[in-house]
């Protein structure tokens, strides 16, 4: 049902360097830059996630409630999401691991503060 999400940003080239890092790291990849927006996807998916400055002109800023949750096939996948988060801007939300019993989890907040999930099944 989703086509795309977009997510606000101030610093495009910041948020291209994070978002390079952690979507390379569950096997997404840039698909398309322009001045007023990058999209990223996956290999024969059609969700996309897009970084735009907010059209108004105001300052991009995160919600309090809103994430963006990705999934991948393998725990390491998760692993290197998270770290790949870290390095480039992003903090820590949740460290990795099992969540509910049911999937193996982490949480990062983008160098915008948006909250993002990446996850696995156990």
């Amino acid at each position: 049902m989703i086509a795309y999400s977009t997510l606000g940003t101030n610093d495009m080239d910041r948020s291209i360097a994070f978002y390079d890092a952690v979507f390379g790291a569950i096997g997404g990849a840039r698909e398309s830059t322009a001045p007023a927006w990058t999209v990223y996807g996956r290999a024969g998916e059609r969700p996309k996630v897009a970084l735009t400055p907010p059209y108004d002109k105001r300052a991009a800023q995160p919600g309090n409630g809103p994430m963006l949750a990705f999934e991948t096939d393998a725990r390491a996948k998760v692993d290197a999401f998270h770290a790949a988060a870290l390095a480039h801007g992003g903090s820590d939300e949740g460290l990795p691991g099992v969540r509910e019993g049911t999937h193996y989890v982490a949480y990062v907040r983008d160098p915008e503060g948006n909250k993002l999930c990446v996850f696995a099944p156990k």
